[in-house]
């Protein structure tokens, strides 16, 4: 009597574990399996904006029509409130000089601003600014105006002069688009810096 009660107990048992693990499989069947973690993205995110370069820092640019390799170096900013007998129409005139380098065996030039390629400003606060703002057009450098092709193997001194407000010209940066229309950036510091300084003081005095 006793053998049978305990052979009746384990076949319920075993038919209560049966039921159970079968619910168990198919509730596993119809689950659906879990999404697989999304891709990074390639692209940076819309708005970036990349970092720029100190001054003194050399680039390897495209010249003007895609023609050619200048590597551009600005190595000079001055901060003058008058230019022989010019005075800035906003308050500063920002005057960079830069050394450009002819890097193949074929000259290359900076594209011309009406392509709307070279020299801009880029103000703290993001706001763009030309080259050719109020007074900036009026002054020139003996030793910084070479405007002709750099021959291969040649470099030329040139420079670029903004007109702009104290605010405009504090923490800016200086952009230039080459010939494929990239863009370069250099950090601006607040004050007069860089090795012709000296040079480029002298030249707004007289």
């Amino acid at each position: 009597m006793r053998i049978r009660t305990t052979a009746a107990s384990a076949a319920l048992l075993l038919a209560a574990l049966t039921a159970c693990g079968g619910g168990g499989d198919n509730a596993a069947d119809t689950k659906p399996a879990p999404a697989p973690p999304a891709a990074a993205s390639p692209t940076p995110t819309p708005g970036e904006v990349e970092k720029g370069m100190s001054l003194g820092t050399p680039a390897r640019t495209t010249g003007d029509g895609g023609t050619g390799v200048l590597e551009i170096t600005p190595d000079t900013i001055v901060f003058a409130q008058k230019a022989g007998d010019q005075t800035p129409e906003n308050g500063l005139f920002v005057v960079v000089t830069m050394r450009d380098k002819a890097m193949t065996a074929v000259a290359a030039d900076e594209p011309a601003p009406i392509s709307g390629g070279g020299w801009k400003w880029m103000a703290a606060d993001g706001q763009m600014l030309s080259f050719d703002t109020g007074n900036s057009s009026m002054v020139t450098l003996d030793g910084y105006n070479e405007a002709d092709p750099v021959q291969p193997g040649g470099y030329q001194m040139r420079s670029q002069v903004f007109d702009l407000t104290p605010a405009q010209a504090k923490g800016g940066t200086l952009i230039y688009i080459d010939g494929e229309e990239k863009a370069f950036r250099w950090q601006m510091p607040s004050v007069d810096s860089g090795p012709r300084v000296a040079d480029v003081r002298k030249q707004l005095a007289g």
